[in-house]
Protein backbone atom coordinates (compact mmCIF):
# COMPACT_ATOMS: atom_id res chain seq x y z
CA UNK A 1 0.00 0.00 0.00
CA UNK A 2 0.91 3.64 -0.79
CA UNK A 3 1.77 5.84 2.05
CA UNK A 4 -0.55 8.80 2.32
CA UNK A 5 -0.36 11.43 -0.20
CA UNK A 6 1.70 9.24 -2.79
CA UNK A 7 1.11 10.11 -6.39
CA UNK A 8 1.62 7.14 -8.47
CA UNK A 9 5.30 6.64 -10.52
CA UNK A 10 3.21 6.76 -13.67
CA UNK A 11 2.16 10.60 -13.38
CA UNK A 12 5.26 11.86 -10.71
CA UNK A 13 8.30 10.54 -13.30
CA UNK A 14 7.22 12.30 -16.41
CA UNK A 15 6.49 15.48 -14.22
CA UNK A 16 9.50 15.00 -12.34
CA UNK A 17 11.59 14.38 -15.61
CA UNK A 18 9.59 17.74 -17.74
CA UNK A 19 9.53 20.00 -14.84
CA UNK A 20 13.47 20.10 -13.81
CA UNK A 21 14.33 20.32 -17.79
CA UNK A 22 12.21 23.37 -18.21
CA UNK A 23 13.63 25.14 -15.44
CA UNK A 24 17.35 24.22 -15.46
CA UNK A 25 17.64 24.23 -19.61
CA UNK A 26 16.53 27.37 -20.02
CA UNK A 27 18.39 28.68 -16.54
CA UNK A 28 21.48 27.35 -17.99
CA UNK A 29 21.60 28.24 -21.32
CA UNK A 30 20.81 31.82 -20.58
CA UNK A 31 23.32 31.84 -17.67
CA UNK A 32 26.01 29.72 -19.72
CA UNK A 33 25.58 31.18 -23.01
CA UNK A 34 23.07 34.18 -23.53
CA UNK A 35 24.59 36.36 -20.60
CA UNK A 36 28.05 35.67 -20.93
CA UNK A 37 27.57 36.61 -24.42
CA UNK A 38 25.42 39.93 -23.88
CA UNK A 39 27.69 41.06 -21.34
CA UNK A 40 30.61 40.75 -23.32
CA UNK A 41 28.83 42.65 -25.90
CA UNK A 42 28.03 45.74 -23.47
CA UNK A 43 31.31 45.80 -21.96
CA UNK A 44 33.99 43.66 -22.98
CA UNK A 45 37.17 45.13 -21.26
CA UNK A 46 35.60 43.92 -17.93
CA UNK A 47 33.45 40.76 -18.96
CA UNK A 48 34.95 38.65 -16.47
CA UNK A 49 34.53 41.08 -13.77
CA UNK A 50 31.27 41.65 -14.28
CA UNK A 51 30.32 37.65 -14.65
CA UNK A 52 31.30 37.34 -11.67
CA UNK A 53 29.64 40.30 -10.22
CA UNK A 54 26.28 39.30 -11.47
CA UNK A 55 26.73 35.64 -9.66
CA UNK A 56 27.54 37.55 -6.56
CA UNK A 57 24.42 39.25 -6.51
CA UNK A 58 22.95 35.95 -7.80
CA UNK A 59 23.90 34.43 -4.96
CA UNK A 60 22.47 36.39 -2.36
CA UNK A 61 19.19 36.75 -3.98
CA UNK A 62 18.94 32.72 -4.25
CA UNK A 63 19.81 32.23 -1.15
CA UNK A 64 17.10 34.30 0.54
CA UNK A 65 14.56 33.65 -2.07
CA UNK A 66 15.24 30.04 -1.37
CA UNK A 67 14.52 30.07 2.36
CA UNK A 68 11.65 31.98 1.95
CA UNK A 69 9.84 30.04 -0.99
CA UNK A 70 10.73 26.68 0.44
CA UNK A 71 8.94 28.03 3.99
CA UNK A 72 5.97 29.60 2.15
CA UNK A 73 5.31 26.01 0.23
CA UNK A 74 5.84 24.08 3.12
CA UNK A 75 2.71 25.96 4.78
CA UNK A 76 0.07 26.88 1.65
CA UNK A 77 -2.77 25.57 1.62
CA UNK A 78 -4.87 24.81 -1.42
CA UNK A 79 -6.66 22.67 -4.06
CA UNK A 80 -4.12 22.66 -6.36
CA UNK A 81 -1.52 21.68 -2.96
CA UNK A 82 1.04 23.65 -1.68
CA UNK A 83 3.83 23.29 -4.48
CA UNK A 84 1.60 23.60 -7.39
CA UNK A 85 0.70 27.41 -6.79
CA UNK A 86 4.48 28.73 -5.99
CA UNK A 87 5.79 26.92 -9.46
CA UNK A 88 3.58 28.41 -11.19
CA UNK A 89 3.90 32.33 -10.23
CA UNK A 90 7.87 31.37 -10.39
CA UNK A 91 7.97 30.25 -14.00
CA UNK A 92 5.76 32.91 -15.11
CA UNK A 93 7.67 35.64 -13.31
CA UNK A 94 10.90 34.08 -14.69
CA UNK A 95 9.50 34.14 -18.14
CA UNK A 96 8.94 37.90 -17.58
CA UNK A 97 12.49 38.92 -16.60
CA UNK A 98 14.24 36.73 -19.35
CA UNK A 99 12.12 38.67 -21.81
CA UNK A 100 13.27 41.64 -20.13
CA UNK A 101 16.52 40.96 -20.48
CA UNK A 102 16.20 40.22 -23.96
CA UNK A 103 15.74 44.18 -24.56
CA UNK A 104 18.39 45.27 -21.68
CA UNK A 105 20.51 48.25 -23.36
CA UNK A 106 22.99 48.98 -20.55
CA UNK A 107 24.84 45.87 -17.76
CA UNK A 108 23.13 47.72 -14.68
CA UNK A 109 19.63 47.11 -16.45
CA UNK A 110 20.69 43.71 -17.33
CA UNK A 111 21.67 42.96 -13.98
CA UNK A 112 18.31 44.22 -12.49
CA UNK A 113 15.98 41.87 -15.01
CA UNK A 114 18.84 39.25 -13.74
CA UNK A 115 18.34 39.09 -10.30
CA UNK A 116 14.74 39.49 -10.33
CA UNK A 117 14.35 36.10 -12.20
CA UNK A 118 17.18 34.26 -9.99
CA UNK A 119 14.14 35.33 -7.38
CA UNK A 120 11.34 33.40 -9.13
CA UNK A 121 13.46 30.71 -10.35
CA UNK A 122 13.73 29.17 -7.06
CA UNK A 123 9.86 29.89 -6.32
CA UNK A 124 9.83 26.73 -8.50
CA UNK A 125 13.00 24.53 -7.65
CA UNK A 126 12.36 23.69 -4.13
CA UNK A 127 8.36 23.42 -4.06
CA UNK A 128 9.53 21.03 -7.40
CA UNK A 129 12.05 19.15 -5.76
CA UNK A 130 9.69 17.81 -2.98
CA UNK A 131 7.47 16.19 -5.43
CA UNK A 132 10.43 13.29 -4.77
CA UNK A 133 8.40 13.11 -1.33
CA UNK A 134 5.57 11.87 -3.23
CA UNK A 135 6.76 8.87 -4.63
CA UNK A 136 6.04 5.44 -3.18
CA UNK A 137 8.53 4.18 -0.78
CA UNK A 138 9.72 1.38 -2.89
CA UNK A 139 10.25 4.10 -6.12
CA UNK A 140 11.79 6.91 -4.38
CA UNK A 141 15.19 5.98 -6.13
CA UNK A 142 13.76 5.89 -9.46
CA UNK A 143 11.60 9.39 -8.55
CA UNK A 144 15.02 10.74 -8.06
CA UNK A 145 16.78 9.10 -10.81
CA UNK A 146 13.77 10.85 -13.01
CA UNK A 147 14.10 14.41 -11.52
CA UNK A 148 18.63 14.87 -11.00
CA UNK A 149 19.46 11.74 -13.69
CA UNK A 150 16.92 12.37 -16.92
CA UNK A 151 15.36 15.89 -16.03
CA UNK A 152 18.55 17.74 -14.75
CA UNK A 153 20.21 15.74 -17.63
CA UNK A 154 18.56 17.48 -20.36
CA UNK A 155 18.30 20.98 -18.85
CA UNK A 156 22.30 20.86 -18.26
CA UNK A 157 22.92 19.09 -21.25
CA UNK A 158 20.18 18.92 -24.29
CA UNK A 159 19.23 22.79 -23.84
CA UNK A 160 23.10 23.53 -24.53
CA UNK A 161 23.04 21.34 -28.07
CA UNK A 162 20.10 23.91 -29.12
CA UNK A 163 21.03 27.05 -27.03
CA UNK A 164 24.23 27.33 -28.72
CA UNK A 165 22.84 27.31 -32.03
CA UNK A 166 21.50 31.26 -30.18
CA UNK A 167 24.77 32.35 -30.01
CA UNK A 168 24.24 34.68 -32.68
CA UNK A 169 20.70 35.42 -32.12
CA UNK A 170 21.00 35.27 -28.00
CA UNK A 171 18.52 38.48 -27.68
CA UNK A 172 16.26 36.00 -28.96
CA UNK A 173 17.03 33.30 -27.43
CA UNK A 174 16.37 34.92 -24.22
CA UNK A 175 12.99 34.98 -24.93
CA UNK A 176 12.50 31.29 -26.46
CA UNK A 177 13.78 29.62 -23.50
CA UNK A 178 11.77 32.10 -20.89
CA UNK A 179 8.59 31.01 -22.67
CA UNK A 180 9.69 27.12 -22.53
CA UNK A 181 10.15 27.77 -19.06
CA UNK A 182 6.46 28.22 -18.14
CA UNK A 183 5.38 26.01 -20.42
CA UNK A 184 7.21 23.13 -19.68
CA UNK A 185 6.32 23.98 -15.88
CA UNK A 186 2.59 23.96 -16.75
CA UNK A 187 2.89 20.95 -18.71
CA UNK A 188 4.85 19.12 -15.44
CA UNK A 189 1.83 20.33 -13.39
CA UNK A 190 -0.90 18.88 -14.91
CA UNK A 191 0.64 15.29 -15.74
CA UNK A 192 1.40 15.38 -11.73
CA UNK A 193 -1.80 16.51 -10.75
CA UNK A 194 -0.95 17.51 -7.00
CA UNK A 195 -3.60 16.38 -4.81
CA UNK A 196 -5.49 19.08 -2.50
CA UNK A 197 -4.57 19.44 1.05
CA UNK A 198 -6.91 22.01 2.22
CA UNK A 199 -7.72 19.78 4.57
CA UNK A 200 -4.01 19.19 5.82
CA UNK A 201 -3.12 20.64 9.29
CA UNK A 202 -0.75 23.64 9.47
CA UNK A 203 2.24 21.53 11.63
CA UNK A 204 2.15 23.41 14.81
CA UNK A 205 5.40 23.47 17.32
CA UNK A 206 4.62 22.77 20.68
CA UNK A 207 5.24 25.11 23.28
CA UNK A 208 6.39 22.39 25.60
CA UNK A 209 9.20 20.68 23.17
CA UNK A 210 10.71 24.35 21.88
CA UNK A 211 11.75 27.35 23.68
CA UNK A 212 11.13 30.53 21.79
CA UNK A 213 14.68 31.12 21.44
CA UNK A 214 14.87 27.14 18.99
CA UNK A 215 12.00 28.55 16.93
CA UNK A 216 13.59 31.38 15.76
CA UNK A 217 16.26 29.36 14.83
CA UNK A 218 15.74 28.62 10.94
CA UNK A 219 18.44 25.72 10.82
CA UNK A 220 18.84 23.21 13.37
CA UNK A 221 22.51 22.37 15.37
CA UNK A 222 25.68 21.09 14.18
CA UNK A 223 24.50 17.68 16.17
CA UNK A 224 21.19 17.50 14.67
CA UNK A 225 21.64 18.42 11.36
CA UNK A 226 25.20 17.13 11.02
CA UNK A 227 24.71 14.75 7.90
CA UNK A 228 22.39 17.60 5.97
CA UNK A 229 24.93 19.59 6.52
CA UNK A 230 28.09 17.34 5.15
CA UNK A 231 25.26 16.49 2.29
CA UNK A 232 24.64 20.56 1.46
CA UNK A 233 28.94 21.21 1.56
CA UNK A 234 29.43 17.84 -0.46
CA UNK A 235 27.21 19.24 -3.15
CA UNK A 236 27.95 22.87 -3.10
CA UNK A 237 32.00 21.59 -3.58
CA UNK A 238 31.09 19.53 -5.73
CA UNK A 239 28.87 21.76 -8.00
CA UNK A 240 31.99 24.72 -7.78
CA UNK A 241 34.09 21.99 -9.36
CA UNK A 242 31.83 21.25 -12.45
CA UNK A 243 30.53 24.79 -12.85
CA UNK A 244 34.20 25.92 -13.04
CA UNK A 245 34.41 24.01 -16.27
CA UNK A 246 30.84 24.28 -17.66
CA UNK A 247 30.23 27.77 -16.85
CA UNK A 248 33.42 28.94 -18.98
CA UNK A 249 33.09 26.68 -21.97
CA UNK A 250 32.28 29.87 -23.88
CA UNK A 251 35.75 31.38 -22.53
CA UNK A 252 37.68 28.19 -22.85
CA UNK A 253 36.62 27.66 -26.05
CA UNK A 254 37.39 31.15 -27.31
CA UNK A 255 40.45 32.01 -25.21
CA UNK A 256 42.11 28.44 -24.18
CA UNK A 257 41.75 26.27 -27.27
CA UNK A 258 41.61 29.56 -29.63
CA UNK A 259 38.39 27.97 -31.56
CA UNK A 260 36.07 31.06 -33.55
CA UNK A 261 32.48 31.21 -33.30
CA UNK A 262 31.84 28.11 -35.36
CA UNK A 263 34.52 26.15 -33.92
CA UNK A 264 33.16 27.21 -30.50
CA UNK A 265 29.82 26.45 -31.11
CA UNK A 266 30.58 23.00 -32.72
CA UNK A 267 32.60 21.70 -29.63
CA UNK A 268 30.22 23.20 -27.06
CA UNK A 269 27.38 20.90 -28.67
CA UNK A 270 29.71 17.79 -29.11
CA UNK A 271 30.36 18.57 -25.65
CA UNK A 272 26.81 18.44 -24.67
CA UNK A 273 25.84 15.93 -26.79
CA UNK A 274 28.34 13.10 -25.22
CA UNK A 275 27.23 14.58 -21.50
CA UNK A 276 23.61 14.07 -22.71
CA UNK A 277 24.19 10.46 -23.53
CA UNK A 278 25.99 9.44 -20.70
CA UNK A 279 23.59 11.38 -18.26
CA UNK A 280 20.51 10.05 -19.61
CA UNK A 281 22.01 6.67 -19.31
CA UNK A 282 23.10 7.16 -15.76
CA UNK A 283 19.33 8.47 -15.22
CA UNK A 284 17.74 5.19 -16.17
CA UNK A 285 20.19 2.65 -14.39
CA UNK A 286 21.01 4.44 -11.52
CA UNK A 287 17.81 4.84 -9.23
CA UNK A 288 16.65 1.54 -10.30
CA UNK A 289 20.02 0.19 -9.22
CA UNK A 290 19.87 2.08 -5.78
CA UNK A 291 16.44 0.95 -5.14
CA UNK A 292 17.74 -2.51 -6.01
CA UNK A 293 20.80 -2.86 -4.06
CA UNK A 294 20.08 -0.51 -1.42
CA UNK A 295 23.14 1.49 -2.52
CA UNK A 296 23.06 5.53 -2.29
CA UNK A 297 25.86 6.95 -0.32
CA UNK A 298 28.75 5.52 -1.98
CA UNK A 299 27.97 5.89 -6.00
CA UNK A 300 27.12 9.56 -5.20
CA UNK A 301 30.52 10.12 -3.58
CA UNK A 302 31.65 7.64 -6.24
CA UNK A 303 30.84 10.12 -9.27
CA UNK A 304 33.25 12.62 -7.70
CA UNK A 305 35.86 10.50 -9.34
CA UNK A 306 34.42 11.06 -12.83
CA UNK A 307 34.39 14.55 -12.29
CA UNK A 308 38.16 14.59 -11.57
CA UNK A 309 39.52 12.86 -14.10
CA UNK A 310 37.15 15.42 -16.61
CA UNK A 311 38.47 18.07 -15.06
CA UNK A 312 42.23 17.12 -16.21
CA UNK A 313 41.44 15.66 -19.45
CA UNK A 314 41.24 19.52 -21.06
CA UNK A 315 43.89 20.17 -19.36
CA UNK A 316 46.65 17.74 -20.50
CA UNK A 317 45.14 16.54 -23.32
CA UNK A 318 44.56 19.72 -25.44
CA UNK A 319 42.79 18.39 -28.38
CA UNK A 320 39.96 17.47 -29.38
CA UNK A 321 40.52 13.75 -28.05
CA UNK A 322 40.76 15.63 -24.59
CA UNK A 323 37.22 17.50 -24.93
CA UNK A 324 35.19 13.82 -25.44
CA UNK A 325 37.01 12.52 -22.82
CA UNK A 326 35.86 15.35 -20.58
CA UNK A 327 32.70 15.36 -22.04
CA UNK A 328 32.53 11.47 -21.09
CA UNK A 329 33.88 11.23 -17.80
CA UNK A 330 31.91 14.44 -16.84
CA UNK A 331 28.80 13.14 -18.01
CA UNK A 332 29.12 10.07 -16.50
CA UNK A 333 29.57 11.33 -12.89
CA UNK A 334 27.00 14.11 -13.07
CA UNK A 335 24.35 11.70 -14.25
CA UNK A 336 25.12 9.43 -11.28
CA UNK A 337 25.39 12.69 -8.84
CA UNK A 338 22.06 14.26 -10.29
CA UNK A 339 20.35 11.15 -10.03
CA UNK A 340 20.75 10.01 -6.40
CA UNK A 341 22.02 13.08 -4.87
CA UNK A 342 18.44 14.70 -3.94
CA UNK A 343 17.60 10.97 -2.31
CA UNK A 344 20.49 11.44 -0.12
CA UNK A 345 19.49 14.44 1.15
CA UNK A 346 15.63 13.83 1.73
CA UNK A 347 17.18 10.58 3.39
CA UNK A 348 19.24 13.34 5.99
CA UNK A 349 16.59 15.80 6.36
CA UNK A 350 16.41 17.10 9.81
CA UNK A 351 12.64 17.91 10.05
CA UNK A 352 10.35 16.24 8.24
CA UNK A 353 7.39 19.08 8.64
CA UNK A 354 10.02 21.30 6.37
CA UNK A 355 10.76 19.24 3.43
CA UNK A 356 10.28 21.62 0.94
CA UNK A 357 12.53 24.49 2.97
CA UNK A 358 15.62 21.71 3.35
CA UNK A 359 15.20 20.67 -0.25
CA UNK A 360 15.27 24.08 -1.21
CA UNK A 361 18.37 25.23 0.55
CA UNK A 362 19.64 21.87 -0.74
CA UNK A 363 18.81 22.75 -4.42
CA UNK A 364 20.30 26.44 -3.90
CA UNK A 365 23.59 24.40 -4.96
CA UNK A 366 22.58 24.33 -8.76
CA UNK A 367 22.49 28.17 -8.61
CA UNK A 368 24.60 29.06 -5.78
CA UNK A 369 27.54 27.11 -7.19
CA UNK A 370 27.09 28.70 -10.28
CA UNK A 371 27.41 32.10 -8.49
CA UNK A 372 30.66 31.00 -6.94
CA UNK A 373 32.56 29.42 -9.28
CA UNK A 374 32.50 32.47 -11.54
CA UNK A 375 33.96 34.31 -8.52
CA UNK A 376 36.41 32.10 -7.81
CA UNK A 377 37.29 32.38 -11.74
CA UNK A 378 37.83 36.01 -11.70
CA UNK A 379 40.09 35.68 -8.72
CA UNK A 380 42.28 32.60 -10.79
CA UNK A 381 41.80 33.58 -14.48
CA UNK A 382 44.11 36.32 -13.93
CA UNK A 383 46.81 34.84 -12.29
CA UNK A 384 46.82 31.66 -13.86
CA UNK A 385 45.05 31.78 -17.20
CA UNK A 386 42.31 29.23 -18.13
CA UNK A 387 44.37 25.94 -17.06
CA UNK A 388 43.65 26.86 -13.70
CA UNK A 389 39.91 25.93 -13.58
CA UNK A 390 40.56 22.37 -14.52
CA UNK A 391 42.74 22.31 -11.40
CA UNK A 392 40.15 23.58 -8.92
CA UNK A 393 37.60 21.65 -10.57
CA UNK A 394 39.51 18.05 -9.57
CA UNK A 395 40.32 19.47 -6.15
CA UNK A 396 36.55 20.70 -5.17
CA UNK A 397 35.12 17.55 -6.77
CA UNK A 398 37.14 15.48 -5.07
CA UNK A 399 36.22 17.17 -1.40
CA UNK A 400 32.59 17.48 -2.17
CA UNK A 401 32.96 13.16 -2.25
CA UNK A 402 34.66 12.97 1.19
CA UNK A 403 32.23 15.58 2.84
CA UNK A 404 29.33 12.84 1.37
CA UNK A 405 31.31 9.68 2.42
CA UNK A 406 31.50 11.62 6.41
CA UNK A 407 27.26 10.90 6.45
CA UNK A 408 27.01 8.62 9.09
CA UNK A 409 22.70 8.00 8.50
CA UNK A 410 22.99 6.37 5.21
CA UNK A 411 25.55 3.74 5.69
CA UNK A 412 26.18 2.91 1.73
Amino acid sequence: MMKKNSISLKRLVPGLIIGPASWLGPYIVASGLFLPKMIQELDAANKVSLLALFSTMGMIVAALSGMVAGNLSDKTRSRFGSRTPWMIGGAFIFMLMLIAASFANSVWSLLVFWMISQSALNFIIGPMVAWIDFAPENGRGTASSAYGGLGMALGNNGFNIVGALFLGQYRLGFIIFGIITLIGTVIAVIIVHEPSNLNEPVEKTKKENRSFKELLVMFPSWKIGRDYYLALMGKFFQGIGNFAITGYLLYIMTDFFHKNTTGTQGSIQTINSIMLVCAILMGLLAGPFADKFKLLKLPVAFSTLFLAVGAVSMLFIKNEFGIVLYAVMAGLGMGIWNSLDNLLNLEVIPDRQRVAFFLGVYNLGNTLTQAVAPIIAAMVIPLFGYSSLFIVSLILSLVGGVLIMLIQKVKK
